[in-house]
């Protein structure tokens, strides 16, 4: 299975994945809401690990707050049983705030400090559990890594890691670099596929496909968009990535950033869908959806505008 003929008309679900807000009634009715909302063919199910800063190197996955084995599964379950097709998406977090991009060491291993081989070993172990478990529960697709900018660099471990993946999991594998990345990745040949986090100001969406669409010719592979997404909040049609960003609640600034992005990738026959950002295990209800100026879509009028598009590319 390949995506080269295949609409990835998705949406990111249940992060960041606290332990006990999986499994239960309203998790269930939120992935059932996400998918008759918005229309999507897929899901990402995603949920993170803790390492204690940028610098640690030992990722904690199998205690609180990371979401239990039987919960991943049961995720997992639900969206298949909607007829959905899965991307399974470990995440790995810093416990002190630290955003993952920023998780970095010396570039040469030096005794007495933290060192690259540590934490990829740590890693690894990390993702080769899910990856086993992917396999087991037949996901369709794999994510190995989430916006590790600093680890960008390091080519030879992403080889290698990938490579003892393909050992335990016979699915797609992407990796998910971050925006403004997509032309810094040197080994895009040991992935299946290209993803990357599509958080560009509403008014640049032409020259930044312009410039993936480089990276993604030399590449020869298929793409799309692992994360897209814009907070429904004054101002943040220009800033999209930021969660942050001070405003008023704004539906139309949510429309606004999805009408420019649906409307120029429309256009690129290479841009082969998206995991919009994001939709949680627990809703809020829908009579506060006005004032709620997070990245989730349920109730606000971009819904639609989403739902109809999927629909015309998936033909769902």
């Amino acid at each position: 299975m390949t995506l080269r003929n295949d609409y990835v008309g998705g949406v990111t679900w249940g992060y960041p994945g606290i332990r006990g807000t999986w499994a239960t009634p309203d998790a269930e009715r939120s992935m059932e809401l996400m998918q008759t909302t918005t229309g999507a063919n897929w899901t990402a199910i995603a949920f993170c690990a803790l390492q204690a800063h940028p610098q640690a190197t030992d990722i904690v996955y199998k205690e609180h707050p990371t979401v239990t084995d039987e919960e991943v599964r049961w995720a997992i379950g639900k969206a298949q049983s909607l007829g959905l097709k899965v991307c399974l998406k470990p995440i790995v977090n810093c416990a002190d705030g630290t955003w993952r991009a920023h998780i970095n060491f010396f570039d040469k291993d030096v005794p007495c400090e933290p060192k690259w081989s540590d934490w990829f070993r740590s890693y690894t172990a990390f993702i080769l559990h899910y990856a086993r478990m992917a396999e087991e529960t037949g996901c369709q697709m794999f994510c190995v890594g989430c916006e590790l900018v600093q680890t960008d660099r390091r080519a030879e471990e992403w080889r290698t890691l990938i490579a003892e993946v393909r050992k335990v999991y016979s699915g797609i594998i992407t990796y998910n670099c971050d925006k403004y990345q997509e032309d810094n990745v040197t080994w895009w040949d040991a992935v299946d596929v290209i993803s990357s986090s599509g958080y560009y100001p509403a008014e640049d969406w032409e020259n930044q496909l312009g410039r993936i669409s480089e990276a993604v010719q030399a590449a020869g592979k298929p793409f799309f968009f692992m994360e897209a997404g814009c907070p429904s909040r004054s101002g943040s049609a220009a800033i999209p990535n930021d969660w942050s960003l001070p405003g008023e609640p704004s539906e139309e600034e949510q429309a606004k950033f999805y009408r420019a992005m649906l409307e120029s990738c429309s256009r690129r026959e290479w841009v082969r869908g998206f995991m919009l950002w994001d939709w949680p295990a627990a809703l809020y209800p829908l009579e506060t959806a006005a004032g709620n100026d997070d990245y989730c879509m349920y109730g606000k009028v971009s819904a639609p505008l989403i739902k109809s598009f999927y629909l015309a590319h998936t033909g769902v």
